[in-house]
């Protein structure tokens, strides 16, 4: 990794002067929206957590991440972080680890018990959340913190949808998805399992429900015609994680080709591993640059020895033979068949292209509109074309990610929220974003992120034991010490040392500055000095009274 030197802006003496004569610009205290707030699909207050997490003020960081998410240790496990991906630290030498601090606190809480934050008071209304997916438990658990009386009617034996069924436990241990569904159960949120909603309308008048959040997701495999005869055993990856979450080992044999290119491909292959295969190969008809993916997915697969085959697609199933296909990309990036074939051999087939939503249930009810692969339409506060009935998480067009689903489920029931007191529900308009541009760093040193230990490669693939642990309370306060703050004032002190004027006023921990514009001629030091632009230097406004 290479050093970044020191980051101090070099002085421009051809650009405008700061003073004169007549102050013409005056400093003023903002707060930015940090880029990896802005990519959370869950919404969360990152730089906020991060900087409580920082102080070892563990609890208050768990009470205002929970705020926006109730599953820490589950995204910390799980979520494909692109707030990581749009880190300002990234362009310094390396975004800070944020899934791994999230998950050291949901951790820290399970272990100490933490409960949530208090509910508001009892509103009177009721609402069903059907699906207890990651949508449906967000929901719930958003809705009981409005006060809201919430039941969840699942068709499944216990609560998680794919979190528990579609997500393996050598990434996501089953105790640690049950402690944070029982903390949503504490908070009163009723669960009825193994029940199937068949008439919407009927349940929704049975149980005097207010309003109802159909969070059912898409835990349907997608089939493809492929012809085949006297086939080898071929199942969709969907079925074959719920079985194994299920406690059952279906026998694939020594050779499985997996057939599709996205995150369930890849953990359906590694499940084949640790299943017995000798062998796990994906078969993938685009490149790895078109690949849906996560690189990071990926790149796991591989260190446990599956294969891809990339450019190739199966044509025909016979027996343990599968004819396949070469492919090329054409100019539009689109795969497209070239004749020539190969020949491949397999003792299971596992279809992993996909998901949709089995909403068939729906068609039932007055005003609802589908879309692609049963997707149920909804407007811009999730309400379907039926009064009162929301929809949200894999229901609706969208990514198909458990980050994105808790989003939708907070969203969802911030807007059944709305509904039932008669108010609006529009989300404020963020503020301006902060690039790295925008920062002055001459404080910080190449800190390189802390790394979670693994299982070694090679007793991986023998269990379902977690793959990945966590960082102990001394990394996670480090690693949480590497932010940025972008946008944000955290409190350095850089503008109070550095103003010549004596111009700002220093109020006390936790209460920031303020600006003594008798004082302040406009220098803009403060502003160059501050390490976060949480101060821009603004126009002075004109003479109350007067003109400018």
């Amino acid at each position: 990794m290479s050093k970044q030197g020191d980051m101090t802006s070099v002085i421009d003496l051809t650009r405008e002067k700061g003073t004169g004569p007549t102050r013409t610009r005056r400093p003023l205290y903002v707060d930015l929206l940090p880029p990896c707030r802005a990519a959370c699909p869950a919404g969360e207050d990152i730089q906020g957590w991060l900087a409580l997490a920082q102080a070892g003020n563990y609890r208050k960081a768990w009470e205002l991440l929970v705020r926006e998410n109730p599953f820490p240790a589950v995204h910390g496990r799980v979520c494909y972080h692109p707030c990581e991906s749009h880190c300002n630290r990234g362009d310094y030498d390396a975004p800070v680890s944020i899934h791994a601090i999230e998950r050291f606190l949901g951790d820290l809480a399970s272990a100490e018990g933490w409960p949530f934050p208090q509910a508001a008071a009892p509103s009177g209304k009721r609402v069903l959340v059907v699906g207890a997916g990651p949508c449906g438990l967000s929901a719930a658990y958003h809705l009981a913190r409005l006060g809201h009386a919430v039941e969840v009617h699942e068709a499944g034996p216990l609560a998680g949808g794919m979190m528990h069924f579609g997500i393996p436990a050598y990434r996501l241990p089953r105790e640690v998805l049950a402690n944070e569904v029982e903390r949503i159960e504490r908070m009163g949120v009723r669960f009825v399992f193994d029940h199937k909603v068949e008439d919407l309308l009927a349940e929704k008048a049975a149980g005097v429900f207010d309003a109802v959040l159909v969070a059912i997701g898409a835990q349907i495999g997608k089939h493809v015609d492929i012809p085949a005869r006297d086939a080898a055993r071929v199942l969709d990856a969907v079925s074959l994680l719920h079985q194994v979450a299920g406690e059952e080992r279906p026998l694939l044999g020594r050779r499985v080709v997996i057939y599709g290119g996205g995150n369930v491909a890849m953990d359906a292959a590694r499940t084949a591993k640790r299943l017995g295969a000798e062998e796990a190969l994906i078969v993938y008809r685009r490149d790895r640059a078109h690949m849906p993916a996560r690189a990071f997915e990926a790149d796991e697969a591989l260190s446990e020895g599956i294969r891809i085959r990339w450019l190739t697609t199966i044509k025909e199933i016979t027996g343990e033979e599968l004819t396949v296909e070469r492919m090329e990309l054409g100019p539009d990036g689109r795969p497209r068949p070239t004749g020539q074939y190969d020949a491949l051999r397999a003792d299971a087939v596992v279809l992993a292209i996909g998901q949709e939503t089995d909403s068939r249930f729906l068609r039932r009810v007055p005003g609802i509109l589908f879309g692609k692969d049963g997707a149920v339409i909804v407007d811009q506060n999730r309400m379907t074309g039926h009064p009162g009935v929301f929809a949200g998480g894999d229901a609706v067009p969208g990514d198909q990610t458990v980050t994105d689903a808790v989003g939708q489920g907070k969203k969802a029931a911030r807007s059944i929220d709305g509904w039932l007191r008669g108010s609006a529900s529009a989300e404020p308009a963020p503020p301006p974003g902060v690039s790295f541009a925008m920062l002055h760093l001459p404080v910080y040193l190449d800190v390189p992120p802390g790394r979670q230990s693994e299982r070694p490669l090679a007793a991986r693939t023998s269990d379902f034991a977690e793959v990945v642990a966590g960082l102990s309370e001394a990394e996670a306060r480090r690693e949480a010490e590497r932010c940025f703050s972008c946008g944000i004032c955290f409190e350095c002190d850089n503008c109070f040392a550095a103003c010549p004027e004596d111009a700002i006023l220093k109020l006390g921990p936790g209460l920031r500055y303020r600006f003594l514009y008798e004082k302040c001629t406009g220098c803009a030091v403060c502003f160059e000095q501050c390490p976060c632009h949480a101060i821009e230097m603004i126009p002075e406004p004109a003479p109350a009274g007067g003109r400018a």
